[in-house]
């Protein structure tokens, strides 16, 4: 087997963490892919002076979802029935999902199965002209997004890609409200830059708050959901964060924020 690739981090400064999938031709996620993916995550969760992160591919590729051709080999070497590991990809999800600062997909190229599921539990996403989607569930017996898609275009839209396994270009994706924005190839990640600086520039504990309120947000009654903002709110007045926010209104200057 060849190169089992690699997740390269870059610190772009201003609390901003890039992690960057690179495994040609298309970044597949085979076992070791997810194992290093699942290491840079708990990487950058753990640096509190990371404040926002890019998720994004090299080459022309965000992610092609599942190394199947990996996942069969390996099969083989045991001498078993090829098949991707799932519940590994599940649990890297996961932790994409839950991570503390917001993720920003910057999705260059073909983002197809899992890696279309990839880009769902972040935060944001944002596009090149040149990306693709693919909900590839139907495509290869299985079935993936039909949770988080729904929930983010709507139910009759999600079911155009998810029943069809039809690629969408990047257009339809900002018509449908999959991405935010779509740039040139060549500016891509300099919005993402842009963007993610923004994010690491607002009140650390406020942003990690109010993501925490959004992700639980359709699931919560509104009575469920005004007790969780409460808790939230009393910690964040307390928070020295919130005092300088204040101070900076009255100065008539940016503020600056630190994590307690």
């Amino acid at each position: 087997m060849g190169d089992p690739g690699v997740v390269r981090r870059e610190d772009a400064g201003g609390g901003v963490a890039i992690l960057e999938l690179d495994n040609p031709p298309a970044n597949a996620m085979s076992a070791v892919m997810l194992e290093r993916l699942g290491a840079a995550l708990a990487e950058v969760e753990a640096d509190l002076a990371v404040r926002a992160i890019i998720l994004t591919g090299a080459g022309k590729a965000f992610c092609a979802g599942a190394d199947l051709k990996a996942a069969d080999a390996d099969a083989a070497e045991r001498g078993e029935e090829g098949g991707e590991d799932l519940s590994a990809f599940g649990r890297v999800l996961e932790q994409l999902a839950a991570c503390r600062a917001p993720v920003i997909a910057a999705i260059n190229g073909h983002c197809v199965g899992g890696g279309f599921e990839m880009a769902l539990c972040c935060d944001l996403r944002i596009a090149s002209s040149a990306a693709r989607f693919v909900c590839a569930g139907v495509n290869m017996g299985l079935t993936a997004s039909a949770y988080r898609l729904p929930r983010l275009i709507g139910l009759a839209r999600a079911k155009a890609m998810l029943l069809t396994g039809l690629p969408h270009d990047a257009a339809t994706a900002l018509a449908w409200g999959l991405v935010t924005a779509v740039h040139a190839p060549d500016e891509l990640m300099t919005a993402a830059r842009d963007l993610a600086a923004r994010l690491a520039s607002r009140a650390p504990l406020s942003v990690e708050a109010t993501k925490r309120l959004a992700d639980r947000a359709l699931d919560q009654s509104p009575q469920d959901a005004a007790r969780a903002l409460t808790a939230e709110m009393l910690a964040l007045q307390a928070s020295a964060d919130h005092r300088e926010a204040v101070r900076a209104f009255v100065e008539r200057r940016e503020p600056r924020f630190w994590r307690r």
